[in-house]
């Protein structure tokens, strides 16, 4: 039933997560919890004075499909504005629950996740990463 949500890049995006441990003073964190399933992803960053991400440290406590979205994330994040991030989250969303076109640019490997439309229970932990993230780049800019 599950095989093409497991399939080997997810479990290879999920088994290999860049930059996968907190950082030890962010301007900004988040933990967002699955209800559904308990999965939890935390991420901290660190932005320049532009606004963008100069470190990133994730901590998932997910299912396969949410690590492997944490990987993609924390892959790409570096030099990541606010508004990039939310447009990779809203794609992603968007791709999940309305059936769009998977998102492009440097988060095009989202696009192994797609399968995921097809089970509503786990859009949730897909989602942790790129929620956190945003929600961690807001509390960062909001200190300033």
């Amino acid at each position: 039933m599950f095989g093409e949500l497991y399939h080997n890049r997810v479990l290879e995006l999920a088994a290999d997560i860049p930059h996968a441990e907190r950082l030890k003073d962010p301007q900004g964190s988040s933990l967002k919890i699955s209800r559904v399933c308990g999965s939890t992803v935390a991420v901290d960053v660190n932005l320049d004075a532009d606004g963008r991400i100069i470190d990133i440290g994730v901590e998932p406590k997910a299912c396969a499909l949410g690590q492997a979205t944490t990987s993609i994330l924390a892959r790409h994040a570096i030099g990541r504005s606010l508004d990039e991030i939310e447009a990779a989250r809203d794609a992603l969303r968007a791709m999940l629950k309305e059936g769009a076109e998977p998102p492009e640019g440097e988060f095009w490997e989202l696009r192994h996740l797609q399968p995921v439309r097809d089970y509503p229970p786990r859009h949730t932990s897909t989602m942790l990463a790129f929620e956190a993230a945003a929600e961690a780049m807001k509390e960062a800019l909001a200190r300033r």
